[in-house]
């Protein structure tokens, strides 16, 4: 009975080490300072569906 007391502890203070790093991890990627993206590097959502709509007619035209 004593050994799995202190397993029991054991398990319980690594939980509770890996809980408190978790949120201390969460906090420091939480504090940087987020840059959005410049707009040079940001695809365009209508040439992708265009090229996509290209790409159909293509295929779609052999048949």
């Amino acid at each position: 009975m004593e050994r799995s007391k202190i397993i029991a502890i054991l398990t319980g203070a690594i939980s509770v080490i890996l809980a408190i790093a978790y949120l201390i991890l969460v906090q420091l990627l939480d504090y940087r300072d987020m840059k959005p993206a410049p707009i040079s590097q940001v695809v365009s959502p209508s040439a992708v569906t265009i090229s996509h709509i290209a790409e159909f007619r293509i295929l779609n035209s052999e048949f």
